[in-house]
């Protein structure tokens, strides 16, 4: 596959999955064997399938997109925005009905048309703040 293509796949990914909840997209994209390298992911397709039915039953709305896409090889690396409102349990807590905006950098390995492995960042921290499970940061005051 070229680096096109390879990011297509990406494009596909966050598209049709992530934003679209296409679990049938997620068989075709995601290899059955697929290596998670995010901490408190787990690899294998069905690890994929359960973290986008977490995240698009904690937010229905979930919404992401790529703001920078870069390829070389079988590598595809994006900046992603991702958007949602909680209105779903998340991380064991109950629905907040806020919003968040927050940037994901995920970095994407591709063989024959689907993600063989990933590595992620996540703003979790960004995302407990703006539901306010956890205290907002205050500004530093000089």
């Amino acid at each position: 596959m070229t680096a096109e293509q390879n990011k297509e796949a990406f494009r596909r990914l966050f598209d049709e999955v992530f934003s679209g909840g296409d679990l049938a997209a997620l068989d075709e994209l995601v290899a059955p064997d697929t290596v998670e390298n995010q901490a408190g992911m787990q690899s294998g397709r069905e690890g994929v399938k359960r973290l986008v039915q977490m995240l698009r039953g904690a937010f229905p709305d979930l919404r992401y997109t790529i703001e920078d896409l870069a390829a070389e090889g079988d590598k595809v690396w994006g900046r992603v925005t991702a958007r949602g409102t909680n209105t779903g349990s998340f991380m064991g807590h109950q629905p907040t009905g806020r919003s968040m905006t927050i940037t994901v950098i995920d970095i994407c390995r591709f063989a024959n048309g689907q993600m063989v492995e990933h590595w992620g960042v996540a703003d979790t921290f960004g995302a407990l703040a703006q539901l306010r499970l956890i205290p907002r940061p205050q500004p530093v005051s000089a």
